[in-house]
């Protein structure tokens, strides 16, 4: 169902709590009344989140609908804490370049990446070597949110710092090779049809050279091609880094 593995791992652990709460009873002997318990309990005795409730609900709702099958007609009767809309703490330039200032090595580059792309954690931490073009000035993020793909600029000042990192990730690359793991499939094809619409190609002549049923697939090449992250301007580059780089 495409869902994240952090997202599986969630509902995993809910579904395992939702059991030993109730003495090890299976789910299929229980319904509304034990789902509520659980969640009273969370919301009550734990006092967890709100948004840790509703991913525990989630859990349950797909354990129930997706696994064993069952529609439950009864999950709008049941109790959901309000989501409370607050302001997000924002720093200054100021606060910012003395936080990154502060960091170094991965870390410092990590936290270089967020500030300077406003993408998320695991967004950064599973960039790939293939997701970065200094050609274009772009950071592909994939598999993103919902499981959406982005393009994003690449900020100048990271130019240097990112290209010292693919050169050590390039060494665990030929590590790889010589251990016989396998590597990456499709690039070449990939790098072929992006280069065809970047030379003004028809996108219909390159559907029917890659075999596409429908435009719509080739369609995807296109997000590679959007000059609109590499015209814009990272805030990171605007700050004073000195010798943060």
């Amino acid at each position: 169902m495409h869902y994240s593995l952090r997202t599986e791992q969630a509902y995993v652990y809910w579904t395992r709590t939702f059991i030993r709460y109730h003495d090890m009873r299976h789910p299929r002997d229980m319904g509304q009344i034990e789902v509520e318990r659980f969640l009273a309990h969370l919301a009550n005795e734990r006092h967890v989140s709100v948004s840790t409730h509703k991913q525990a609900l989630c859990a349950l709702l797909f354990l129930y609908r997706e696994v064993f099958g069952q529609e439950l007609p009864w999950t709008q009767d049941l109790g959901r804490p309000k989501s409370r809309v607050r302001v997000p703490t924002v720093l200054s330039r100021e606060e910012v370049a003395l936080l990154l200032g502060a960091l170094d090595g991965t870390s410092g580059l990590i936290a270089r990446v967020l500030y300077g792309t406003g993408m998320r954690l695991m967004e950064c931490l599973r960039l790939r070597t293939k997701d970065i073009n200094f050609d274009r000035s772009v950071i592909v993020i994939r598999e993103g949110k919902r499981g959406k793909d982005r393009v994003v600029m690449l900020p100048e000042t990271l130019r240097e710092p990112l290209k010292r990192q693919l050169a050590h990730a390039r060494q665990t690359w030929e590590r790889d090779r010589m251990e016989k793991i396998p590597g990456v499939a499709h690039v070449l094809r990939h790098s072929f049809a992006t280069h065809l619409l970047e030379s003004g190609v028809d996108i219909r002549r390159v559907q029917e050279l890659l075999g596409h049923s429908d435009v719509s697939t080739t369609m995807i090449y296109t997000h590679v091609l959007k000059a609109s992250a590499a015209g814009t301007p990272s805030p990171l580059d605007g700050l004073c880094m000195g010798s943060m780089v």
